[in-house]
Parts: C-alpha cells; sequence; structure tokens
C-alpha cells in the first residue's frame, strides 16, 4: 500500500482526534504533546518502525519509548491502529482504574510499550540503554553469516526531558559510545507547564549534543517529507546517536489552545475539542472514529514488518543449528538461566581471614561470570573501591561492544537508568555501584525498575559511618530504611563473606525485582556458612548455653552487615558470665517478614521480649520486630556522621562489644 502525504496527515489527524476523545471521555490528560508529534509519530510508524504486532515481543524489534510518558494518548492510538492489541473500549477507558491505559505508559499492560515512563529523562536514558544492549547483543551473538540482531531504538522527547539533568548525563554516555543504533526525536514544540520554554532554558540545544558527539538534524515536525527525509538520514549514520530537532506546535489543530501553555495538561474542553476536530477534517460529533484506509495502511505496515520477521526467523534457526553454543548463551541470557554448578563454584573463605564484604563480592562476581554470560556491568567511576570490575573481560568501547565492563563514568542517575533500559531490552543481567550514600542519585530509576520488575542488581558499598574519615557526607544513615520501605525491592546487608555469596545467589536469581547489595569497606570476621539462613532473610548465628546446662533464652540480639560480629562478640562475653544471649543476622528484613509465622517465631521465639537491635543506620522499622517496648533497646545511628578513623567512631557512636554488653545488661535486670 502506498503511503502518500495525504494518507499520512489523514493518520495523523486520527491520532489527534483518538487523543482528544481519550482525554475529553477521561476528563484528564495531556493533549498538547499527542496534538503536535502525530506528523511525526505517523510519518515514523508506518514507514520505518520495525513493530510486528502478531509477535509484539519478537526479540529483533525495533524498541520505541516515549519518554514524555505524559504523550501516552499518541502511543496508545499507535498501538490500537497497529493491531497490537488495544482495543477502541481499551482507549475509551483511558486513565480510569484497572485499565490498560494508564495515565502514562506502564510496561506489562500492554504489548508495544517498551518502558515505564512519565519522569521526565527517565525514557530517554532507558533508550540508551536499550542501544547499547542491542550493540552488546550484536557483538556477543553476530557471525559472519547470520546477523542475528539489527534492531534500532527509537525515542521521543520533548523539552522537559531535556531541561532534566539526567539527558545530560545519558546524552553525554551515549555520544561517548557512539550508538549509531539510537535514533531520538525531540519534540521542539518551546512550551512548558509555566509557559514559553525560554523562561527557563535558552541552551543551543544542536551545538549542545554535537558536542556529545550526536549527529544532529533539523526538520519541520509537520512537514512529511522532511521528517522522513531526516529519518533517511539518520538510518545511514554509521559511528554516532542521531537527535532529530522537531519544530512542532503544541496543540496542532486546536483553534485557541496551539502553541500555548493551556493545552499542555488538561483537555480542551468540549467547544475546543469540537473545533479541533472540524478543523483536522473530522465530524466533531462523532468519537473514537477511524477511517479504513487508515487501518488499512496500519494494517500494511504490520504485513510487511511481518515478513521481515519471519525471513528472520528462519535466519535464526539456521545460525542456531550452526553456533549451538552461542545458542545456548543467547536461550540462558534471554531466559534468566543460571548454571546448575553455579552454587558450588563460588569462592571459599577461610574463617581465619577476615575479609571486607566488598572484596568477597568482587571475588564471588568475578567466579561467577565466566558461567553466567549475560551478567554485564560497571560503577559510576569507582570500580576499584566498589570492587566491581570483570578482570577477565574487555571493557565495552566505541566500536568494540563485545566487552562487559562499562565505564559509567560519575553519572549514577543516568547509569541507573541506562541499566534499566538494558534489563528492559532483554539478554543482559545489568549491574551498576557506587557508594551506598550517592544511592540517592540512582532513586528515581530504582523506583521506575521496581514498578517494571526489572531485576537490575546494585553493589553499593561503603555502607555506614565505618567509611571513617571522609565523614558524614559519604557516611549512610537513613539509608538503609528509606530502601526497605520501598515496593519491590529487596535488600541485602550480608555480615561477612559467606553471606555476601548467599546474597549474590539471591541476587541471581531473582526475576521480578531490583535487589541491592551492601557492602563494607573494612574487614569483617568470616562466619559460619547459611546459604538457607540468608534465603529466608534471618537466621540464628549463635545461640550457647552457659556452660552447656539448659537455660531459656535471656535476651536476643538482632543486628545486620558489620554489626552481627560486633554483637557476636558482645554474647559470647554475656555467655561468658552466665546469660543465654541469642543472635539473630537479619541480612533481608524484606525476606525475613515473608517468612512463616512458625519460621520467625523460631528465629525471634515470642516467650524472650528482651530484644536489641544494633545496625549502623536510623531506628526507623526496627520496632516491627520488638514485642515488649519496656524490654527492647536499640543501639542505631539516629544521627548524621563524623569525620575520624572508623575505630574512633564506632566507640563515639557506641558499636563496640563493651557497649553492646552494658545496653544487654540494663534490659536483662528488667
Amino acid at each position: 500500500m502506498a503511503i502518500t502525504n495525504e494518507l499520512l496527515t489523514k493518520a495523523a489527524n486520527t491520532l489527534r482526534c483518538l487523543a482528544i476523545d481519550m482525554i475529553e471521555t477521561a476528563n484528564s490528560g495531556h493533549p498538547g504533546a499527542p496534538l503536535g508529534m502525530a506528523d511525526i509519530a505517523a510519518g515514523f510508524w508506518l514507514r520505518h518502525h520495525k513493530f510486528d504486532p502478531s509477535a509484539p515481543a519478537w526479540a529483533d524489534r525495533d524498541r520505541l519509548v516515549f519518554s514524555g510518558g505524559h504523550a501516552s494518548a499518541l502511543l496508545y492510538g499507535l498501538l490500537h491502529l497497529s493491531g497490537a492489541g488495544l482495543s477502541i473500549d481499551d482507549l475509551k477507558k483511558f486513565r480510569q482504574l484497572g485499565s490498560r491505559t494508564p495515565g502514562h505508559p506502564e510496561r506489562g499492560l500492554v504489548p508495544g510499550v517498551e518502558a515505564t515512563t512519565g519522569p521526565l529523562g527517565q525514557g530517554f536514558a532507558m533508550a540508551v540503554g536499550m542501544a547499547l544492549a542491542e550493540r552488546m547483543q550484536a557483538a556477543r551473538d553476530n557471525t559472519p553469516g547470520h546477523t542475528v540482531v539489527d534492531h534500532r531504538t527509537w525515542c521521543f522527547l520533548g523539552d522537559g526531558d531535556m531541561e532534566e539533568g539526567i539527558s545530560h548525563e545519558a546524552a553525554s554516555f551515549a555520544g561517548n559510545l557512539k550508538l549509531n543504533k539510537l535514533v531520538c526525536f525531540y519534540d521542539a514544540n518551546g512550551i512548558t507547564i509555566e509557559g514559553d520554554v525560554k523562561l527557563a532554558m535558552s541552551d543551543d540545544t544542536r551545538r549542545r549534543f554535537e558536542a556529545y558527539g550526536w549527529k544532529v538534524l533539523e526538520a519541520d515536525g509537520h512537514d512529511h517529507d522532511a521528517v522522513n527525509k531526516a529519518i533517511r538520514v539518520a538510518l545511514r549514520s554509521e559511528d554516532k546517536p542521531v537527535l532529530i530537532i522537531c519544530r512542532t506546535t503544541i496543540g496542532f489543530g486546536a483553534p485557541t489552545k496551539k502553541a500555548t501553555a493551556d493545552c499542555h495538561g488538561a483537555p480542551l474542553g468540549a467547544e475546543e475539542a469540537a473545533a479541533a476536530k472540524q478543523a483536522l477534517g473530522f465530524d466533531p460529533a462523532a468519537s473514537f472514529a477511524v477511517p479504513e484506509d487508515v487501518y488499512a495502511a496500519f494494517s500494511s505496515r504490520a504485513r510487511s514488518v511481518r515478513r521481515i520477521r519471519t525471513a528472520w526467523e528462519k535466519d535464526l534457526a539456521a545460525w542456531e543449528k550452526e553456533n549451538p553454543e552461542k545458542a545456548g548463551i543467547r536461550k540462558a541470557a534471554d531466559e534468566g538461566l543460571l548454571p546448575a554448578n553455579l552454587e558450588e563454584s563460588l569462592p571459599q573463605f577461610p574463617a581465619d581471614k577476615p575479609v571486607a564484604t566488598r572484596a568477597a563480592s568482587g571475588a564471588v562476581m568475578n567466579a561467577i561470570a565466566p558461567l553466567v554470560p549475560a551478567l554485564a556491568g560497571g560503577s559510576a567511576d569507582l570500580g576499584p573501591s566498589n570492587k566491581t570490575y570483570l578482570k577477565n573481560f574487555a571493557d565495552i568501547k566505541a566500536g568494540d561492544f563485545s566487552g562487559r565492563n562499562i565505564r559509567f563514568g560519575i553519572r549514577e542517575l543516568g547509569m541507573a537508568a541506562i541499566l534499566n533500559g538494558m534489563a528492559a531490552h532483554g539478554s543482559f543481567r545489568p549491574y551498576g555501584a557506587t557508594f551506598f550514600v550517592f544511592s540517592d542519585y540512582c532513586r528515581p530509576a530504582i523506583r521506575l525498575s521496581a514498578m517494571m520488575k526489572l531485576p537490575v542488581l546494585y553493589v553499593f558499598s561503603h555502607d555506614s559511618f565505618y567509611v571513617g574519615e571522609d565523614g558524614p557526607t559519604h557516611e549512610p544513615v537513613e539509608h538503609l530504611a528509606s530502601w526497605r520501605i520501598m515496593p519491590n525491592v529487596l535488600v541485602l546487608r550480608p555480615a561477612d563473606a559467606n553471606e555476601t555469596a548467599a546474597a549474590w545467589m539471591l541476587a541471581l536469581e531473582r526475576k521480578d525485582g531490583p535487589t541491592i547489595l551492601l557492602l563494607t569497606r573494612q574487614n569483617m570476621p568470616v562466619l559460619p556458612a547459611n546459604p538457607a539462613g540468608v534465603r529466608r532473610g534471618g537466621y540464628v548465628v549463635y545461640d550457647e548455653t552457659p556452660l552447656n546446662l539448659p537455660r531459656p533464652i535471656d535476651i536476643v540480639l538482632v543486628a545486620t552487615g558489620s554489626e552481627v560480629s560486633l554483637a557476636v562478640e558482645a554474647a559470647k562475653r554475656l555467655t561468658a558470665a552466665g546469660r543465654r544471649a541469642r543472635v539473630v543476622s537479619m541480612p533481608s528484613t524484606e525476606l525475613f517478614l515473608s517468612q512463616s509465622q512458625l519460621y520467625r517465631d523460631s528465629v525471634l521465639p515470642p516467650e524472650c521480649g528482651r530484644r536489641l537491635f544494633i545496625e549502623a543506620g536510623t531506628r526507623f522499622g526496627w520496632n516491627r520486630f520488638a514485642i515488649d517496648p519496656e524490654r527492647t533497646g536499640y543501639i542505631t545511628l539516629d544521627r548524621f556522621g563524623m569525620s575520624a578513623p572508623c575505630n574512633v567512631l564506632a566507640k563515639e557512636f557506641g558499636f563496640t562489644a563493651e557497649n553492646v554488653v552494658s545496653r544487654a545488661s540494663e534490659l536483662l535486670a528488667k
């Protein structure tokens, strides 16, 4: 079917009217961007987008990300017209409870939504991650006779995305790696919520992105030929990502509200909506109307892409037959499969040699990396401190994506969002690392990975005031509690090298959300291994009776991470004094709370009300495990840290065996 400019205009106006109807029916939404970007979207989809609605999860499909998620009505219109599974009834339920068309796109609700977007700039950075994953997968899988990985990542973004700081991080990163399979449409309509974009931004976007190493093109966003020409030039880029600056009119077609902030985030209203439909050549009285030739155009494009997909599937089958080892690696990566002997391959840690859990983590990572080819990632310029460098694998760099170490640079937020894009793309198990205190920089992206249920791994070292001389700016205090309350984030704070190895196994096995590993800078004694206990989030690590005589538990010391060995030392002193003190290591409060009541009671017996909680972080949340407030104590850090040697700080803050014994004795007197 010939895609003429006349047909593209009709398709674009159909998308506009569908967006108007969705937003007016919901009495909620953002009409400005969908109306302004419809011409670009129609031409891109019908002429260039490699997406087969009959197989929306096809591995070699193009990825499309709407970074400005508030333009979701346009995306839903495209998915409906293409036949991807969104019905007119779905469009009519826009922004309603339980619908498949929420206010901002949500990954997993409907095929074709590659990422949950809305917080501006995040989608752009995720698109960078998807483009990176494509290049890495191509380097891993393609062979001289078969190109089984060859797709593009497309992204729509606007002025708001450009203003967010994450866009600078992601754009700089993409330019440095020359991610030429990434093409971004910048909807430059010059309007934000408060009015003219010049109120807050006077950047020269073209020069900014050229400085990052991008190829920058410009086009009238309402001129089909100009947009098509720009895309064709973009497709020929061999060594640069591409930004197409599209000059558009926000709210295009709305007679009185176009080119104003009034149409950005509120319905047009019945009168303006009717006038806009009429101006666009549609019946003002008709709702959710789609001309047959528009449906036909999208069906024709789908058939064309289907032929591309079926040819690819034949090539993939031939590739699998000729490359069984590569095919096995690809299958394991795509499905998140782990070798049966992985746990047996973990390093052993001698009990007589203390080791920092960050160092233990590095040893574990380098032991599992050869067995888990999907594992790839890096640190925000802290690899030597985080111990996250995969020693036997090369760096990812422009022109050579065969390595597995990614140099993210000092871009924590960009790193976390790029990892989300890699995980959403598939075929990799990405990890990122920094100091725990800087996890705040990663928080918005980790929140999105939790929503999307993406199994991204985070290695956060230097997890407490034991950082020492660097002082309070580098000593996390409230961070532990804040991560524990975020839904669908698994937080693991191992006590020693053995718990660290078990934590890595848990993290790799998890497929439905991000996992955070919190690791020490300082060396820690190696405790007896108990992987099963770690899997349950909490277990008894020490419980001896004085003189080996039967005696009820006098007090339970509950600790995490580096404080577990401290609790064990104190418990041994209490035992020597004739008291029975149990020590519980709780590397994950979330996992522990998910266990049966029977198991939890076996670890924290309800008959023992004396409990002392020890953790180098705020007290918040620990009261959940207290049953007798009068006989409950806390050794926590409810203030910011200080700059001094860590042993001095430990004494200052009360994290010594002497103080634990003293506080326990106070509780034992009650």
